[in-house]
């Protein structure tokens, strides 16, 4: 399946609504703690907007979730395997980053992987996620990716990989003419 055969956005949309419920909050309860309006919430959980990996980003902290979990099933059926077609793959409208949840569902691993290609010149910042037990790797699979953690800049190039943690702001730049290519690798349980 390719980008355009998901529905993506009434997923998310699904999704956030479920994990909201799970979670006993109020669409005015969500928006405080994600610090997004209430409106905006309202039209993603309608299908109405399409909302950005920044926006995304912080109903993740909002709810306690990782972008990984906001994008699984809610009941896969499990399976040691996850081939590329049945990969969810989702484009953010404002930069063109694209994201593509590798690892198997429910499988009980503390793992989860994703693949990211951000386009030339683009940049995706996120808020600090405030995860417990939970950090990241990023490595980059082909090509540069500037990383900025809160003020200190990290140029990455092919092979490099950084570990970092959910509690301050983070800021992906491709700084260059072509595509990057990264995975980003994160553990539950960890030193978070």
């Amino acid at each position: 399946m390719g980008l355009a055969e998901f529905d993506i956005d009434g997923q998310i949309s699904a999704r956030i609504r479920a994990l909201r419920t799970e979670r006993n909050l109020t669409l005015q309860g969500l928006a405080e703690r994600a610090a997004v309006s209430r409106a905006m919430l309202s039209r993603i959980e309608r299908g109405e907007s399409s909302p950005t990996a920044h926006l995304l980003g912080k109903v993740c902290a909002g709810l306690g979730v990782t972008l990984s979990t906001l994008f699984a099933e809610a009941k896969p059926v499990p399976s040691p395997i996850r081939r590329r077609p049945t990969q969810p793959v989702w484009r953010d409208p404002a930069s063109g980053y694209v994201r593509r949840n590798v690892a198997p569902e429910r499988t009980g691993s503390p793992v989860d992987i994703s693949e990211i290609e951000l386009p030339p010149g683009a940049r995706v910042a996120f808020d600090s996620l405030r995860l417990k037990n939970a950090d990241q790797h990023i490595w980059v699979l082909d090509g540069t990716l500037e990383l900025t953690i809160d003020a200190e800049r990290h140029r990455l190039e092919t092979g490099d990989c950084i570990h970092m943690r959910f509690d301050l702001p983070v800021m992906f730049h491709n700084p260059t003419r072509r595509p990057v290519r990264y995975a980003v690798v994160i553990a539950s349980g960890g030193a978070g």
